[in-house]
């Protein structure tokens, strides 16, 4: 029997040299050989080669307890070997970035994978107005080495020194160092709350110099910087953008 069409030949795994490349927008491969990676814990949808996996969890007792503090984090598997492996989480679109001697502050459960050379915490952010919200937390990724994160739909990077930057907390992904972020409470007048409010009471405010990316849709329910401090309490800025 013979296979008609260009199936096999328009999606062949495509070659490179480079650590982490991507084979399409939504498929990440990472080449082995550069050595271990972290990647979220069931991101694997295929290998070639001697790939192995081993489950570390929230990355240790100390951010397995700001994690459940804090409810923001991410759990990792570390993988090593030889090969290809290719990770995607649930179709996302997948950003590739390198660090070098950088940092990025990061929503958790936007991680989907890094060299093993980057270190990760959980990290408090320091906002004036997040007093007001009992706590912001986001996963701070440092050094120098390979990061992939996800977004919904393509982003956009957006220069905070360029003009005063606000964003719903629900669609930002990252940001990089050097950006402070505060909480900014936008009533839109007594009339406005009268009647129903527009959606946007509380917005990210940005400022310093980088940037912050920012995806086209409000879906980001995990993490720490749209909710906060105990997740089984909640706080404000997590019980009102839930609502």
């Amino acid at each position: 029997m013979t296979i008609h069409g260009s199936l096999f030949q328009d999606f062949r795994e495509k070659q490179t040299q480079d650590p982490f490349a991507l084979q399409n927008k939504k498929l990440l491969r990472i080449d082995m050989r550069y050595g271990a990676v972290h990647a979220k814990t069931g991101s694997m949808v295929a290998y070639q080669g001697d790939v192995r996996f081993q489950n570390r969890g929230s990355g240790g007792m100390g951010k397995f307890l700001k994690s459940a503090m804090t409810g923001e984090g991410v759990r990792m598997m570390e993988c090593t070997g030889s090969g290809e492996l290719f990770v995607a989480d649930e179709a996302a679109e997948v950003q590739v970035l390198y660090l070098e001697n950088d940092m990025i502050s990061v929503n958790g459960n936007n991680v989907l994978a890094f060299s093993a050379s980057i270190q990760w915490d959980i990290h408090r952010i320091q906002a004036r107005g997040g007093m007001m919200t009992g706590g912001l937390y986001n996963v701070s990724l440092r050094g120098t080495g390979y990061v992939a994160v996800t977004t919904k739909g393509d982003p956009v990077a957006l220069d905070v020194a360029s003009s005063p930057t606000f964003a719903d907390a629900q669609a930002v992904v990252l940001w990089t160092a050097g950006v402070s972020m505060d909480v900014r409470v936008d009533t839109g007048g007594i009339g406005s709350m009268l009647r129903g409010g527009t959606g946007e009471l509380l917005q990210m405010a940005f400022g310093g110099q980088g940037y912050v990316l920012v995806q086209p849709s409000e879906n980001v329910v995990d993490g720490g910087h749209q909710s906060s401090g105990n997740r089984g309490g909640g706080g404000m800025l997590g019980g009102l953008l839930d609502g």
